[in-house]
């Protein structure tokens, strides 16, 4: 497509030749050092767009390199709850899960104990009403004292509290009467650690979670901020970030949290962008490069980074002016922000430029 588009240009773009001959050395020298313009057809200039030198706010653009990571304020970390050996967990990291979904079986004699101790108390629960009944009979038949009764009272109502104790231990520990425990994922999302595997005996007192669940519908990129450029970004800054898997997809965001302090090690601060997540295409260590625009209070001159062309040292913008043609113009930039360029020197407000395949008619101009 470039190549007959080239072709086309080179039939379409005829220099002008201007209406006489110059027979003086001096006026062909001084015509020389003009830059020849080119006259374009209509049927190629529907297919252009064609940009307006501005004077715009001069905004700089600082990258930082950072990481995406999950958000830390949506995550549950899941510990275990009792001592024993883990069954049956399936789940990978990364896999989806869903509130209640069992993630793991863990063999326990603690929960075998808490099981007896819950039938230990049901069966105490259920002979001391029985003696409770007696005493009850016996008082009404003057066998036995009302002292007699309230106190078989007291025994009945402490069996009951008791029972009632190891009904929440027991169900606090999963419920599960058949001396196992079931590790359940307490919300919905994705498996980001995991730290458990078939076989693995674990204890209470290890200070370890199993595993670690993120929804990742929001993720946090955080990126670092050398002491050069601190008083460069403040919270509420608008950012975009890219990533290396997709580095053509540009993310939306502001600067959530500055974090005030440098990194003894690398001397750096760390910077934190929220951004939501809808497809999870945003994965947790993904690299990301996190760029701030910033209005510097004054204004330049500026036009689409489209329209700059650079060749041999130096940059070029291609100046349309009607039907006196397209003309090659060297251009002296300040800076540009990965959207706009500021011209220092070689273009005017009001002039207009070609902001789309400038590079390509550039190169039919020069052949």
């Amino acid at each position: 497509m470039l190549v007959s588009i080239r072709k086309s240009l080179f039939v379409i773009l005829p220099v002008v030749m201007f209406t006489g001959m110059l027979s003086c050395s001096s006026k062909k020298e001084a015509a020389e050092e003009q830059p020849n313009p080119s006259v374009i057809s209509d049927s190629v200039l529907k297919t252009l767009v064609i940009d307006t030198v501005k004077i715009t706010n001069l905004t700089q653009s600082i990258k930082f390199n950072g990481v995406v990571d999950f958000d830390q304020d949506k995550v549950v970390n899941v510990y275990p709850l009792i001592s024993g050996n883990v069954q049956d967990s399936k789940v990978m990291l990364g896999d989806h899960v869903k509130a209640g979904q069992i993630l793991g079986i863990i063999k326990s004699v603690e929960i075998a104990n808490y099981n007896a101790a819950l039938i230990n108390a049901e069966t105490n629960v259920t002979l001391n009403s029985k003696l409770l009944q007696k005493q009850k009979q016996m008082a009404a038949s003057g066998l036995a004292s009302q002292i007699d009764v309230a106190t078989a009272q007291i025994n009945y109502e402490q069996a009951v509290a008791a029972k009632t104790a190891a009904e929440k231990v027991l169900q606090i520990n999963g419920n599960n009467k058949q001396g196992e425990y079931l590790i359940k994922a307490p919300i919905d999302g994705f498996i980001v650690q995991k730290n458990v595997t078939n076989g693995m005996a674990i204890r209470t007192d290890n200070g370890g979670n199993l595993f670690t669940i993120s929804d990742l519908k929001d993720v946090w990129v955080q990126a670092n901020v050398y002491e050069a450029n601190i008083n460069s970004v403040h919270e509420g800054d608008d950012v975009d970030v890219t990533t290396l898997a997709d580095p053509d997809k540009i993310y939306k965001g502001q600067i959530n949290k500055l974090m005030n302090t440098l990194d003894p090690t690398n001397r750096v601060m760390k910077m934190r962008v929220i951004l939501p997540n809808p497809d999870y295409a945003l994965k947790p260590q993904m690299f990301a490069t996190v760029t701030v625009n910033n209005d510097l209070d004054r204004k330049a001159i500026s036009l689409p980074i489209n329209a700059l062309i650079f060749d041999h040292s130096q940059y070029y913008v291609l100046v349309y002016d009607g039907k006196k043609g397209v003309q090659i113009r060297p251009i002296e930039i300040i800076t540009n922000n990965n959207k706009m360029v500021y011209i220092k020197s070689g273009v005017t407000p009001g002039e207009l430029v070609i902001g789309s395949q400038a590079i390509l008619i550039y190169g039919a101009l020069n052949n």
